[in-house]
């Protein structure tokens, strides 16, 4: 009997994932939880799970659904899940912990925010928090970091970090990261005329423990004072290594974005990806994508981490000009930069070996130019995923681009804290010539961009990708269709319609010796209304706030 139930338990591990013998290591590690924000630190978005796969996955059905009640901006976040319990983050700072196989409310921490930041510019979404050392860590619309009790609730701690009023509100829209006991993190900022910064406190207590200044102090890089104003801030999440001990984070554009004249030089390190020791918050390496960014193509996505040719880690990070970088996890040094968009027009290319810019077509004050990506990028912030089953990076793209007419900012439209330091007289998003603007989901060789197999949606998804060890690559569209596709050739193998479009992150986890994967609905944050200039019908879709989680009986 005991071996009879030694055996039906081996089984049971075999089913969730993907063999009793299934691989290990850094992506496959904790299979039953996603316990950070990309899953894993190599930045994944991978489950090792199985029990949901190809066979059966069109009898996927719905086992509980959570609504926040509050919908502004949807729901922008990648669910944190560790031992049956799920957090997240909705509207306003609003934090709640899930049963995550009932859906059944735990606990919910509603902030005090500053008044101030309901005139801010990233006024009500949030992104994400961060669950570890006993605690649910979130970045506020106010310019915090807080510390809350991971089965309570209640708040541990609490540390102001930034000036809204002086810093036109500078605050955390993405959820801060740990690095052993730091806790690290930057704000918006790209578009304002701020100088951005990384900061970082004690996970335990909220005592500061270093600032990260991102724009390098140097005349010929920032000449005269355009230092104090040039955007750069890192306001997505970053990863950190702990087998090198090292904090990867991405920064964005230079600002003003599309007027250059006053900040001639490289700009330093605005639209670049940095390596931080997390002890002290200097620099190790720093690889700049784009150098003098006079496009708004921050470099702020996340640092995928795969294997290289020769068998070591290497980095692929896509920028938003549409390029895709690859380069030594060590020291940045480039391996190779291939092209993610099908329509690029603002450089004829990018020299793989140096980085350096072929050509580059940049923005005039007063004269109207064509610039494709978009401001938003070649893809917007919503992630990929890596599944090395498969070798593919499955990641969305849209084709969408802009016209623009450069012009220096009027110190008259600089004074409410929710202003934007665009650096243009006109903006407007158009389809790419001889094309109708659209989007995709590429299965791609991350190493060289080979494509395996890509789908066109009439209009760009802003969900995020996950992919599972059963064979599986899940995301949504703005519509509010939910897909399940092959990982192999993209075939459609399931869809749902859950009512309002996607913009958070898919997970998948196990509890109760189930699979579930939970999918963040509610169209939101800026990017619809941007977009709505090459998409009139995106202002017709509706809104909503709902977590859905599936499994299979």
């Amino acid at each position: 009997m005991k071996m009879k139930k030694l055996v039906v338990a081996l089984a049971c591990a075999g089913a969730l994932s993907g063999s009793v013998g299934a691989a290990s290591g850094p992506g496959y590690d904790d299979p039953d939880n996603w316990p950070q924000y990309h899953r894993s630190f190599n930045a994944w978005r991978f489950s090792p799970l199985a029990q949901i796969n190809r066979d059966n996955v069109a009898r996927l059905k719905v086992a509980w659904i959570h609504q926040p009640g509050n919908i502004t901006h949807g729901i922008q976040a990648t669910p944190i899940v560790v031992d049956g319990v799920l957090y997240y983050v909705s509207a306003n700072n609003n934090v709640w912990a899930v049963d995550a196989a009932s859906g059944r409310t735990l606990w919910r921490y509603e902030p005090k925010l500053d008044p101030l930041s309901k005139q801010t510019f990233y006024a009500a979404a949030s992104r994400g928090v961060t669950v570890g050392r006993g605690k649910v860590f979130l970045g506020t619309l106010d310019g915090r970091f807080v510390a809350l009790d991971q089965k309570t609730g209640k708040e541990v701690w609490s540390t102001q970090l930034t000036d809204l009023k002086s810093q036109y509100g500078a605050l955390f829209s993405a959820p801060p990261q740990l690095a052993g006991d730091v806790l690290f993190g930057g704000t918006t900022g790209g578009d304002q005329p701020i100088s951005g910064k990384i900061h970082a406190v004690n996970a335990d207590t909220g005592k500061p423990a270093w600032t990260f200044e991102i724009l390098r102090d140097d005349p010929e890089s920032w000449p005269g004072d355009s230092r104090q104003r040039g955007g750069g801030s890192a306001w997505m999440p970053g990863t950190y290594d702990p087998r090198t001990d090292t904090i990867y984070i991405g920064t964005s554009n230079a600002a003003p974005d599309y007027f250059n004249a006053d900040r001639k030089g490289d700009n330093k390190w605005t639209a670049s990806l940095l390596a931080l020791d997390p002890k002290t918050g200097k620099l190790k390496w720093a690889r700049q994508e784009i150098p003098h960014d006079s496009w708004d193509f921050d470099s702020a996505y996340e640092a995928l981490m795969v294997k290289g040719a020769d068998g070591k880690d290497v980095i692929v990070h896509l920028n938003k000009s549409g390029f895709v970088f690859v380069m030594d996890k060590d020291d940045g040094k480039l391996e190779n930069v291939w092209q993610f968009a099908q329509h690029v027009n603002w450089v004829k290319g990018i020299e793989p070996k140096t980085g350096r810019l072929i050509d580059p077509v940049y923005p005039e004050e007063g004269k109207r130019k064509l610039f494709c990506p978009n401001l938003l990028g070649a893809r917007s912030w919503n992630h990929g995923a890596f599944n090395p089953q498969t070798g593919l990076w499955y990641s969305h793209a849209m084709e969408v681009c802009n016209e623009v007419v450069a012009g220096r900012d009027d110190p008259a439209n600089l004074t409410a804290i929710s202003s934007l330091s665009l650096g243009i007289d006109e903006i407007k998003l158009v389809p790419p010539p001889a094309d109708k603007p659209h989007g995709r989901l590429d299965a791609r060789d991350p190493l060289t961009g080979k494509v395996k197999w890509s789908i066109r949606y009439d209009m760009p998804p802003l969900s995020s990708v996950l992919t599972t060890a059963g064979g599986l690559v899940f995301t949504g569209d703005m519509e509010g269709r939910i897909y399940a596709y092959d990982a192999d050739d993209g075939k459609e193998l399931w869809r749902f319609n859950a009512g309002s479009g996607l913009r958070g992150g898919p997970v998948s986890y196990a509890t109760g010796g189930r699979q579930y994967v939970v999918v963040p609905t509610g169209l939101g944050s800026h990017a619809p209304g941007f977009l709505a200039g090459a998409y009139p019908q995106i202002k017709d879709l509706p809104g909503g706030a709902a977590l859905i989680a599936f499994t299979v009986d």
